[in-house]
């Protein structure tokens, strides 16, 4: 029993560290924000699913805050379905490209540039 306890932490340790690894880049983020854009990448855009709401401009938030709401959105935390769709089709890694894009954004940059 000690063994398998023993496995399951090194295990657990493992993929924190593999976790803690991955590193994000904006470069590499230009070919997976296209989904981001048609929403986000326009000033005062409301979206009217599953309500009308302001969509909020996502340039300028801090990478930490951006990955942690993908996060939320992929572990069904944040409710919005068209958000938890996207967030779902999103790799650990292109989650900290696509925040590590938009952290580096102001509020008035186009995402498309």
């Amino acid at each position: 029993m000690k063994k398998i306890t023993a496995l399951l932490v090194l295990a657990g340790l493992a993929q924190f560290a593999t976790a803690a690894d991955i590193v994000g880049n904006a470069q590499n983020a230009k070919a997976k924000i296209e989904m981001c854009i048609g929403c986000h990448g326009i000033p005062g855009y409301k979206a009217t699913f599953p309500e009308v709401f302001q969509v909020p401009m996502i340039g300028g938030q801090s990478a930490k805050y951006i990955e942690g709401a993908l996060k939320a959105y992929q572990k069904g935390d944040r409710k919005h379905p068209s958000m938890k769709g996207i967030a779902a089709s999103l790799s650990d890694q292109d989650i900290a490209d696509v925040a590590a894009f938009y952290s580096q954004q102001t509020a008035t940059t186009n995402a498309a540039k």
